[in-house]
């Protein structure tokens, strides 16, 4: 008797060949198999003859093979052209250097076609996707699932075996309770998943396809919040007081007023620290918005109650940058900080732990050296963590292991749609600040093509002129430091050469040692060099108020989210801030991308377009986070369904009524490393 479980080589026709072939695409059993959803659909009940085809639109319509030819047009292309007809008229059907495909059609072979219809003289359709239509294929005539293929697996023999499976009336188990299934109105999830691959009726395919999704992500806001509960355990871990003087004081004695955004995130903060549970909460805020200095209030709110504090950063441009700003705002008030990286001597860092080990400095700054063995604190109470998502998981969980359960806080100028920090920031709470400080002037953002760079880089001489910095970023040619250093040099040299003459210019890159890049940025930081030409080494933590220009050459090279991390490097002082997006492709697709950089500066606005446009698994690399692929929900797209589960599942929590059943189905489901990696 075959189950959920039970290896799909145990089907009918399928042998250790097939078998391997299916593993390839993940199929190893019968629920592998049916979790194989259908990329799309094609409503063969209602398909189109060839005169009723749209010209622009991707279309679905059946014909017989008319004429099979293939040219060699010159060495290294070749055209395989396939006519198709039926009694209302024809369609060619092109592909380049795929004349591997011609063994595939036979004159007077029935075939469905799917794809875009264009008309060049005739009606054309370039790199169709064509289905051979055997006698005895299943589903034909209805409503037909199309499956994305691997090698040696057709779409005829994946229905075959669903078809074989629910002839075998295989049990599916409900997994949801009862009654958020009747709450939401659900489809029942045997019949769900029968209807997703074998739908009689459009409604049938919609109604399973929103039980799947939501199923889907109900068992991940479970699983998420469940780590929240379980981070939220009644522990004791550290309980800081109400304000003392020392918080009182900075906070008059600040040269500006806080944000409404702010104040609120540091009312957040400070309710986390004073209760015993330890604090686990996420600071989002655009670049400029004024994380650091709420960071800087939590960390001396823990000094003045006994604890020392400990402050990573992901480059030691960064963690410098930290150190310098915050020991102004500390000494009036005495507290003592150091500083810890990567390039600091064996003594120099002997000297730190020891201080540290010893309680002689409050606050510790640094990069991943402060998870070294070396380092211990006598009295660890709070945890920052900049930019965090540039750390590994482990990472940040052996500095907080540093302390007995410390509070902690995550920062990350990288603004993220709700949606997603819903599902990789679900095991967390969330605390926005969504205004830049009064007097900053919004970045002025122009799009442009090389041939524009005399003009542009003519600007940037002026800005310079009139006594501003400018910074120019160099394409990522790809994921290489190599490659990268080799395009900054020689963009360069070339406007050393040329456009930039005679003015005081820097290179900063990934490949340069630490020391190199500390005096160059201190040289800039300084004004003594009026340009820097870099890599994305400079896309977090620069602040150099005097930069007022920013030119980002081959800006189509980069994610809409990366361009506004590297945008706001400028626009920090009060005088107009200017950013030039150089775009060597002319795609009009491309060109509306970048496009959404000049209508905005809201990173907010931008993320949101930056994850329609590349899905969640490219946004800042979110596999990182351990985040699960999912097999049918979107988070962009599914957002109802979403808060949807999201409710059920913190209602299901609340009550403490995860049943066995399910808390095994979350196990099989995430496994255990999910846990380890949100934790």
């Amino acid at each position: 008797m075959l189950d959920w479980n039970s290896p799909i080589q145990y089907l009918k026709g399928v042998g250790p060949s097939k078998a391997a072939q299916l593993l390839k695409l993940g199929l190893g059993t019968v629920g592998q198999l049916l979790e194989f959803f259908p990329a799309r659909y094609e409503d063969r009940s209602m398909l189109k003859s060839i005169r009723q085809l749209v010209v622009g639109e991707c279309e679905t319509f059946q014909a017989q093979v008319l004429a099979v030819t293939v040219k060699q047009v010159r060495r290294g292309l070749s055209i395989l052209n396939v006519l198709v007809g039926d009694d209302t008229g024809a369609v060619e059907l092109v592909w380049f250097n795929q004349n591997f495909l011609r063994k595939k059609f036979k004159i007077g072979l029935t075939v469905v076609v799917y794809g875009k219809v264009e008309r060049q003289y005739n009606l054309k359709i370039t790199n169709a996707e064509v289905e051979v239509i055997h006698e005895g294929d299943v589903f034909e005539g209805r409503i037909l699932p199309v499956y994305h293929l691997g090698e040696n697996v057709s779409q005829n023999m994946l229905r075959q075996l669903m078809k074989q499976v629910f002839a075998l009336n295989i049990i599916i188990d409900e997994i949801l309770p009862e009654e958020i299934v009747d709450k939401n109105k659900l489809m029942g999830r045997s019949e769900a998943f029968y209807h997703i691959h074998y739908p009689a009726t459009q409604q049938l395919l919609e109604q399973a396809i929103e039980r799947l999704k939501f199923e889907e992500l109900f068992l991940l806001q479970v699983a998420l919040l469940q780590i929240k509960s379980e981070k939220q355990r009644p522990f004791s871990g550290v309980k800081h007081g109400v304000d003392g003087d020392m918080s009182r004081q900075v906070l008059v004695e600040l040269p500006f007023t806080l944000t409404a955004g702010q104040q609120a995130a540091l009312k957040d903060i400070k309710a986390d620290m004073e209760d015993s549970q330890p604090m686990q909460r996420l600071l989002q805020g655009d670049v400029g918005s004024g994380k650091t200095i709420i960071a800087a209030l939590a960390l001396i709110k823990t000094v003045e109650n006994g604890y020392q504090g400990a402050f990573m950063a992901p480059t030691e441009i960064l963690a410098e940058q930290h150190y310098h700003t915050l020991a102004q705002l500390f000494a009036p008030l005495g507290i003592k900080l150091g500083l810890l990286t990567g390039s600091k001597t064996k003594k120099q860092k002997a000297e730190i732990c020891h201080l540290l080990r010893t309680g002689l400095i409050d606050i510790l700054i640094g990069t991943h050296a402060l998870i070294q063995e070396a380092v211990e604190f006598e009295h660890l109470g709070l945890v920052v963590t900049d930019e965090q998502h540039r750390f590994g998981v482990n990472q940040r969980a052996r500095l907080q292991e540093k302390g007995q359960e410390p509070d902690v806080l995550f920062m990350t100028a990288t603004p993220i749609p709700r949606t997603l920090a819903l599902t990789v920031y679900g095991d967390l709470d969330v605390s926005l600040i969504t205004h830049l400080p009064p007097g900053r002037k919004a970045i002025r953002t122009f799009l442009r093509g090389p041939e524009k760079r005399a003009a542009i880089y003519q600007f940037v001489r002026t800005q310079i002129e009139a006594g501003r910095q400018a910074y120019v970023v160099c394409p990522l040619v790809e994921e290489s430091d190599k490659i990268d250093t080799q395009a900054a040099v020689q963009l360069f040299e070339e406007l050393q050469a040329g456009y930039l003459k005679e003015i005081a210019c820097g290179l900063i890159h990934g490949k340069l040692k630490a020391t190199e890049k500390d005096a160059i940025m201190k040289a800039f930081y300084e004004n003594e060099l009026s340009l820097l030409v870099a890599t994305t080494v400079i896309e977090v933590g620069v602040n150099v108020p005097n930069a007022t220009m920013m030119v980002i050459e081959g800006a189509e090279r980069f994610g809409l989210s990366q361009l506004h991390q590297l945008r706001g490097r400028i626009g920090r002082g009060s005088h107009q801030s200017y950013c030039v997006l150089i775009a060597h492709n002319k795609q009009s697709e491309t060109l509306e991308r970048l496009k959404v950089m000049t209508e905005s500066n809201d990173g907010f606005v931008i993320a949101e377009k930056d994850l329609l446009l590349r899905g969640p698994g490219q946004f800042f690399g979110t596999r990182q986070h351990g985040l699960p692929d999912l097999k049918i929900a979107n988070i962009v797209t599914d957002v109802a369904i979403l808060l949807q589960a999201r409710s059920a599942a913190q209602q299901l929590i609340h009550s403490q009524a995860v049943s066995h059943e399910l808390q095994k189905t979350l196990l099989e489901r995430f496994g255990p490393d999910f846990v380890i990696l949100h934790n």
